[in-house]
């Protein structure tokens, strides 16, 4: 794409706006995001569906129907992306919602922002949760260096090497290791890890963080071996797993 035939007369801002975690969490966002968002009928949303829930659950005063939702997701082609600037350069301020948490991170909102960079309009993130930031904190590892590695592989065999190298990488760099997985794959993940992990290798099992069933936990591999109710961090929902020394 020639991003450089660009030229915006007047942009927009483009507002990078966190969503919550969880249901009954909109306590985690602050008052000031929740009166830019009331003036916005422009976003760009993974899923337009998700979006106008949000938008009406912070009780947006725009009527629903008018607001304009251009989707950006694994099925937009690159091609794509220059139609998502439109309005930014036709001077209208767009926000890009996640589908939760912040946009960009694990997120494809980040193609945007990258576009939105090389056309000269000024982007602007919004303070909101993270769910990699809140399980750092709550880990007790090393929050001077880390990593973000997404998603693991999702066939046995991989996932397994996969762990081993993090495990390895953990223990040479003493940089505490972040990862995430679909919800129906919690269970096989979490068996991998005390499968593959060494005893005193330590993991932190975040789940539904920010959220009234928020759970959060930090043991060595044995101690999870041992724990006599591991059905309820196989549950199918968010969770940000870490591993790290203490």
């Amino acid at each position: 794409m020639k991003t450089d035939t660009i030229v915006p007369t007047r942009p927009g801002k483009l507002y990078l706006i966190p969503t919550p975690l969880g249901e009954n969490a909109l306590h985690t966002l602050p008052a000031y995001l929740v009166e830019v968002v009331h003036r916005l009928d422009t976003f760009i949303v993974e899923r337009a569906k998700t979006a106008r829930h949000f938008l009406k659950a912070i009780g947006t005063p725009i009527a629903l129907p008018t607001i304009e939702m251009l989707e950006l997701n694994e099925h937009t082609r690159p091609e794509e992306l220059e139609a998502l600037l439109a309005a930014l350069l036709a001077g209208k301020t767009v926000g890009l919602l996640s589908e939760a948490g912040c946009p960009g991170v694990a997120d494809p909102g980040a193609a945007v922002v990258a576009l939105a960079h090389q056309a000269g309009i000024e982007v602007v993130p919004f303070v909101g949760p993270s769910s990699i930031l809140l399980g750092l904190m709550a880990s007790g590892f090393n929050g001077q260096q880390f990593t973000f590695l997404g998603y693991l592989p999702a066939k046995t065999p991989e996932r397994l090497k996969a762990i081993r190298t993090l495990e390895q990488q953990m223990q040479r760099t003493q940089q505490t290791q972040i990862f995430i997985e679909t919800p129906y794959r919690n269970g096989a993940l979490l068996d991998d890890l005390l499968k593959q992990l060494s005893p005193f290798t330590r993991l932190c099992v975040g789940m539904n963080l920010t959220t009234e069933s928020e759970q959060i936990s930090t043991k060595t591999i044995e101690q999870w071996r041992k724990t006599r109710n591991l059905d309820a961090w196989r549950q199918k929902v968010p969770t940000i797993f870490l591993v790290g020394n203490s």
